[in-house]
């Protein structure tokens, strides 16, 4: 016989995946209208070719490697080792934190380059890279929200073989944004 608290978990992961992945979708729209119009953008007259900071490419390792500990944490859950969903959290959460930080460091190597966002200065290219990349930041901000709420709540034993939908959700949406800054990262570094 199943609980009422059960069935009220069991229908809220049946819920809860479909709109996770709903709202994916969406947010691959936006960005691929974005992209699209950066590629029609670049026979402007104001579109200045130049080299992206090497940070990104130290931000995309540090993605890549979060999305490793994502998946331990999960792993980590399924197996009820609880030591290692809160370790495996909140090393994802710091990874999470340091893209962020190679981010805005990134940028500032940016304004360094007189590669503006706005302004009589600023080109095409370097207002799309702006765009793109402080839109993705600002869904990774959202991301390193759920990675807290995971990471407190491991803390608090939340999670187990037969509590993961707050980890779950979460693994799918981290992925979702390592694939994305992936996308990002070549698509910039080979659509000139």
């Amino acid at each position: 016989m199943v609980s009422v608290s059960q069935e009220k978990r069991i229908n809220t992961s049946k819920a809860a995946i479909p709109l996770l992945w709903v709202s994916i979708v969406a947010m691959v729209m936006i960005f691929g209208s974005l992209t699209s119009g950066y590629i029609v953008s670049r026979g402007k007259s104001n579109w200045l070719h130049f080299e992206l900071p090497q940070l990104f490419y130290v931000s995309t390792a540090v993605i890549l490697m979060s999305s490793v500990t994502m998946n331990w944490t999960l792993s980590a859950a399924r197996k009820n080792n609880l030591k290692n969903i809160k370790i495996g959290s909140l090393l994802t959460l710091l990874l999470g934190l340091a893209f962020v930080a190679c981010q805005f460091k990134a940028w500032g190597y940016l304004v360094d380059q007189k590669i503006f966002f706005a302004g009589q200065t600023s080109s095409g290219s370097g207002s799309y890279l702006y765009v793109l990349t402080g839109l993705h930041l600002a869904h990774l901000a959202f991301g390193l929200i759920a990675l807290l709420v995971v990471w407190v709540k491991s803390l608090l034993h939340r999670y187990n073989s037969e509590n993961l939908l707050g980890i779950r959700l979460c693994a799918i949406f981290w992925h979702f944004l390592d694939v994305l800054w992936i996308f990002l990262f070549l698509f910039l570094l080979f659509v000139r």
